[in-house]
């Protein structure tokens, strides 16, 4: 057997873009910090986050590495807005992360949930990412592939889009969706040098969440659930959607990566 050299091995996405979604806060913050430091240059949106934004685009170096806008992602025409904002600040975009999403916290039974509730987590969490992945497509399918690859998609998804979740049914079947969507894109898009996968995060230590697990009662049922006993830390899920946007996942099309702590497995 030869010599093996000790190397550090990076997870490198030095002259990349990347735009994250939902990335002032949670996972989608930590997400745009690690590919800051895998070397992507990193747009993302805010809703009402402007503060933890201007502090986040200030750690990650600033213009023009790092910038951010204020933009609802509810409908379609959100996520082309979106997508041509970060074309504009950086020339090309190379990788999306669509990590945005609302969990309405209230359960609300399916037969007192409302139209207005539905159409706003379907609206947030599913017709924005088709304008998003429409636009980002269209954009990627123009550009020159680097080492043959002409971009990258990560979608977020959740272990409820998997097994379901009483008194959610909103939630559960926006993500559900992305799953599915997920698997249909990678059928069309791979052939042409563009990946689509999936991370589907169990519970994750993060605001969204908080009122969950700060509740005696909620958080004891929840992570008895959890075979590692605890939730996520968000590094743990920024890390998946990093590598699924490296050539180290160069033959990894069409995944959902569960990420749970082991509470859901799904072959």
């Amino acid at each position: 057997m030869g010599n093996v050299t000790e190397e550090s091995v990076g997870l490198s996405l030095t002259g990349k873009t990347a735009l994250v979604t939902g990335g002032s806060r949670g996972i989608g913050a930590e997400t745009v910090r690690l590919f800051r430091q895998a070397g992507a240059r990193v747009f993302f949106n805010y809703r009402t986050a402007e503060v933890q934004a201007e502090k986040l685009v200030t750690e990650c170096g600033g213009e023009p590495w790092c910038c951010s806008a204020r933009q609802d992602l509810g409908i379609p025409e959100d996520g082309k807005t979106l997508v041509q904002s970060a074309v504009d600040a950086f020339g090309r975009l190379d990788c999306l992360v669509v990590n945005h999403g609302v969990w309405p916290p209230e359960d609300t039974p399916i037969s007192k949930m409302s139209d207005a509730q539905w159409r706003s987590t379907l609206g947030i969490n599913l017709d924005s990412t088709f304008g998003l992945v429409r636009a980002a497509v269209a954009q990627m399918q123009q550009q020159s592939p680097i080492a043959g690859v002409r971009g990258y998609i990560v979608l977020v998804a959740s272990t409820a889009a998997q097994r379901g979740e009483a008194f959610h049914a909103d939630y559960a079947a926006s993500k559900g969706a992305l799953i599915s969507m997920t698997k249909s894109l990678s059928s069309e898009l791979a052939g042409e040098g563009i990946y689509c996968n999936c991370v589907a995060p169990g519970w994750v230590d993060t605001e969204m969440s908080a009122a969950a697990l700060t509740h005696p009662e909620t958080s004891k049922r929840v992570l008895a659930t959890i075979p590692l006993g605890r939730p996520a830390r968000v590094q743990e899920i920024a890390g998946p959607i990093l590598f699924l946007c490296t050539p180290f996942a160069g033959f990894i099309s069409g995944e959902i990566l569960n990420v749970n702590g082991g509470a859901v497995l799904v072959g």
